[in-house]
């Protein structure tokens, strides 16, 4: 089957072909050709420069274009979509896509308006939502439908108005009040390094998520904010609710304020769900500082979570802010917001794949007794030893009668290691050779 994506280089698009080239035949277009040549050959998938041609031989077409343009490609689109065939949208908008494939598409051409409600830097489907707003369910709706629920995602069946109401609220009215609070702090001129000295670890968590927001990319964020049918009307009423709070402040009115108070808290519904959930987050940071704390002294890996460059070496110490690494002469100091240490099996798998390894055979002479299992198990749980594989046996003259020689393979991550083995297999009572 074959699967093209129209914005298939860039955001969404290019995290969709993760999803599909394991099981489909994946097509995908891009404005920029160089580009799009370039994502295609990386990921193993094929790239077509025209989206008429890539209409013509999709039997699932995917639009996932800015929300901007995706009305005009799907009307470019349209008359060339095979007979039978599936047209998809993934925009954050609904009614508009929606009206348009209503009115362009053929009556053979299926059409599923959908919105996966996670961005481009997820990995996995489990637990991931997406909502399909269809007014129509035929055939390749239900094998959409059980696609998906294989993937174990959250699907929301719901139509085109609910959803666009529904993402008003997820995203336009937190977009722009984040984006609002961004704006206060520059308008204020305050340096948020400075306050680091000073916050909690609420104030930690809402500067992440603003932070979060703020770095999107700013047409994306404004079309969602602009192309949203109910946007107007979310602006309008959280100013209002601005200007009220502002004012009952600055008129010292303290009961009507606590009035506000209780009337948001209300409405906010189950609150211990909320305080588990922040908890639970305030929590995870916590404990990644102590995992740090912990290690100092020790060799680790250090990977920043943006650019995933993985740093190695021996961290030297902590501090609220800074993790200090030491890799050979070199002192590197890292911001511990931007790093994840690695857990100990996954520092073990990166230095097997990133470090030159060293193999080399061993000769010890054993009693007979030896069980070669007993040795092998140990030498394993050597640091650094990838492998050990017996290679020979030998019981010639030159070995007593009640005595053989055993030759080992063994790889490890330094020549070093291949003392310790050896140092070992001694304490085993053998005799290296």
């Amino acid at each position: 089957m074959n699967v093209g994506i129209i914005g298939g280089s860039d955001g969404l698009g290019k995290t969709l072909i993760y999803y599909f080239r394991e099981e489909f035949e994946v097509y995908i277009t891009g404005t920029d050709h160089k580009k799009g040549r370039g994502v295609a050959d990386e990921l193993n998938v094929n790239y077509i420069e025209s989206n008429i041609e890539i209409a013509d031989i999709s039997d699932i077409l995917v639009i996932s274009v800015p929300i901007q343009y995706t009305s005009d490609v799907i009307r470019e689109v349209a008359p060339f979509m095979k007979s039978g065939s599936l047209m998809v949208d993934v925009t954050s908008v609904k009614e508009e896509p929606l009206k348009t494939m209503q009115e362009v598409l053929p009556d053979t051409v299926e059409y599923l308006p959908t919105h996966p409600i996670f961005g481009p830097r997820t990995t996995r489907l489990d637990n991931q939502v997406i909502v399909l707003a269809a007014d129509k369910k035929g055939e390749w709706y239900r094998k959409a439908y059980n696609y998906l629920s294989n993937k174990n995602m959250r699907i929301i069946e719901t139509t085109a108005k609910k959803h666009d109401f529904m993402m008003s609220i997820v995203q336009v009215l937190t977009h722009f009040s984040f984006i609002s609070t961004a704006s206060a702090i520059e308008k204020l001129k305050v340096d948020l390094s400075e306050t680091e000295d000073y916050e909690s670890p609420i104030y930690n968590l809402m500067i992440d998520m603003i932070a979060r927001i703020v770095a999107q990319n700013p047409y994306l964020t404004y079309n969602i904010q602009s192309m949203n049918n109910n946007g107007s009307k979310i602006r309008n009423t959280f100013a209002e609710a601005v200007n009220e709070l502002k004012d009952v402040i600055n008129d010292k009115d303290e009961e009507k304020f606590v009035k506000i108070a209780i009337r948001a808290t209300k409405n906010m519904g189950d609150i211990t769900n909320a305080l588990g959930r922040s908890d639970k987050a305030i929590n995870a940071l916590n404990y990644e500082y102590i995992i740090l704390n912990n290690s100092i002294g020790q060799e680790v890996g250090l990977k920043h979570i943006y650019s995933g460059k993985i740093h190695t070496g021996i961290l030297e110490s902590v501090d609220g802010k800074t993790a200090v690494l030491r890799e050979g002469s070199k002192v590197k100091k890292l911001r511990i917001a931007n790093i994840r240490i690695l857990h100990p099996e996954e520092f073990y798998k990166w230095k097997i794949d990133n470090l030159n390894t060293v193999t080399q055979s061993i000769s010890c002479v054993f009693s007979k007794r030896v069980h070669v299992e007993t040795i092998e198990n140990a030498v394993m749980k050597i640091d650094n030893i990838i492998d050990i594989r017996l290679t020979d046996v030998y019981a010639g003259p030159q070995i007593d009668d009640d005595f053989i020689s055993l030759t080992f393979e063994v790889t490890t991550l330094t020549r070093e290691d291949i003392q310790n083995v050896k140092d070992l297999f001694t304490g085993f009572g053998g005799s290296i050779r």
